[in-house]
């Protein structure tokens, strides 16, 4: 039994022993085998990092070379730069001193042409000198006498081309323009014939006798007081017999003062109670009077549609004068004239009247409003919302404002047209007939002249010079100077127009 047992317990470590023995043999050798294969790897890495330095060897080898090429490229590029200006800079000073001996030359030549010049130079003083005593015995003439005619002669000579110049550019310029609008004008003046009125605004109530003097001043002055605190008139009663002066700057005060004082004179009871309700019945029929000549002038005119109180301000120039010449029949007169001419030139006929019949609606207020009369029309007729083109025509007539449009021209064409015509506005005959003779007094007195005549009640001055004297050149500045010596010394509204004439006739006989 106890046999039976060792054996297999023998057997047992015997077969342990060699699995043991066989163990340490295979992981001895499976050590060897690493140990090798770490050496071939260690040796492969070394072998791949010499392979490697030795390509980082060749490649800066090649970088060194390379810069050192460049290098010497570059040294050898600034090598020939170097040598191309040296050459530059010799050629430069050869040419510097080519120039210098050049000048020194040419200072040289000037110098002795400046010795010929002066001595030339004092030979021609000498010829000059000898030639002007030989020309002063010749013509009796002072060097200062010959240098005035000689200036003399220069400035005809210039004045003759300057009067060519301008006729040639004014005969260009206003040809076609001027003989329509003479045309035009004329026909407009042709089919208008307006009556003129002649009246001013009365200032002065006759009285049946002196003792009405008395009694419109009253007791104590209480009537007259009462005349003028209810009309804001002054009146006059003075040594003039049979007459009472009214005083007021207001044309329409004025004559509600006197109608009221002549209707107090009729009645013949004077007291400040009647006197106010006399006042308060004039006021009424002027204004009355007033709107009925507004609308009257409009009715006139053919127009529709202006506003009440512009017609209101055109019936108040009913007793507003200028120069004599009544104002509501004066832009009556503007509208028929500014609507012919419209109607010529294939204008609106109804918006010219207009414009003419409103172009002096600022005289009706001037007196209560400052500025110009233009100005303030202009701002009633915008007030009062009239056509932006009659407003700025009505600002425009006196150039108050720039007119732009042909409406304006035509409103200030009309205008001057209505105020120059003879017979529109009165002055002494004295005084007309003498300015119609200094005129021609001006006119007459520059050479050449042969006749002058003052036509047109003085708006026109014709000059008839002598052909043979004046040339056509000098003719166009003959006529500039008569123009401003009559600006300088002639007072006349509007303005005057010189016209030279200038003909030569042939003359013969078939015998």
């Amino acid at each position: 039994m106890a046999v039976e047992i060792i054996v297999p317990v023998a057997s047992g470590l015997v077969l342990g022993a060699a699995g043991l023995f066989v163990g340490r043999a295979l992981a001895k050798r499976r050590a060897v085998r690493k140990g090798e294969e770490s050496e071939a790897k260690a040796n492969a890495v070394l072998r791949e990092a010499a392979v490697r330095a030795k390509e980082i060897e060749l490649e800066a080898e090649r970088s060194a070379r390379k810069g050192l090429d460049d290098a010497r490229s570059e040294i050898k590029r600034r090598e020939e730069r170097i040598d191309t200006r040296e050459a530059s800079l010799d050629r430069k000073s050869e040419l510097l001193e080519a120039r210098e001996l050049e000048i020194a030359r040419r200072e040289k030549r000037v110098g002795e042409r400046e010795v010929q010049v002066e001595t030339e130079s004092q030979r021609v003083r000498g010829v000059v000198e000898e030639a002007r005593t030989k020309l002063e015995r010749t013509a009796g003439l002072s060097a200062s006498e010959a240098k005035h005619e000689l200036i003399q002669s220069v400035a005809d000579a210039a004045r003759v081309e300057a009067g060519r110049n301008v006729k040639e550019i004014e005969d260009g310029a206003r040809a076609e323009a001027e003989m329509r609008a003479k045309r035009i004008i004329g026909i407009a003046v042709q089919r208008y014939a307006g009556e003129y009125a002649m009246e001013r605004t009365v200032a002065v109530v006759h009285l049946p006798n002196e003792e009405m003097k008395g009694r419109i001043i009253g007791r104590e002055g209480r009537n007259i007081r009462a005349i003028e605190a209810a009309t804001g008139v002054d009146l006059i009663i003075d040594d003039t017999p049979e007459a009472v002066v009214i005083s007021a700057f207001n044309p329409v005060r004025r004559e509600i003062a006197r109608l009221s004082l002549e209707q107090l004179i009729a009645d013949g009871r004077i007291h400040p109670t009647r006197i106010e309700e006399i006042v308060e019945k004039a006021t009424q029929e002027v204004e009355a009077s007033i709107r009925e000549a507004g609308e009257a002038a409009q009715f006139e005119l053919g127009l529709s549609g202006i506003h009440p109180e512009i017609l209101k301000l055109v019936g108040r120039l009913k007793y507003r004068t200028s120069y004599a010449q009544n104002q509501w029949k004066h832009c009556i007169e503007v509208g028929f004239l500014a609507g012919l001419m419209a109607g010529e030139l294939g204008l609106n006929v109804k918006m010219a009247r207009r414009a003419g019949l409103l172009h002096d609606i600022g005289k009706a207020v001037d007196h209560e409003v400052e500025g110009p009369h233009a100005v303030i029309g202009a701002g009633l007729c915008r007030k009062f919302n009239e056509p932006p083109e009659v407003v700025h025509a009505v600002a425009a007539h006196h150039e108050d404002e720039k007119p732009d449009a042909i409406l304006d021209h035509l409103v200030a064409a009309a205008d001057a047209l209505s105020g120059a015509r003879p017979g529109a506005r009165r002055e002494m005959l004295e005084s007309y007939v003498k300015r119609l003779e200094t005129l021609e007094a001006i006119s007459k007195s520059f050479a050449g002249v042969e006749r002058a005549f003052a036509i047109q009640a003085g708006r026109e001055v014709r000059v008839v010079v002598q052909p043979n004297g004046i040339s056509d050149e000098q003719a166009v500045m003959l006529c500039r100077d008569i123009a401003r010596k009559i600006e300088t010394d002639v007072t006349y509204p509007g303005q005057i127009k010189v016209t030279v004439i200038r003909e030569t006739r042939a003359v013969d006989y078939a015998k």
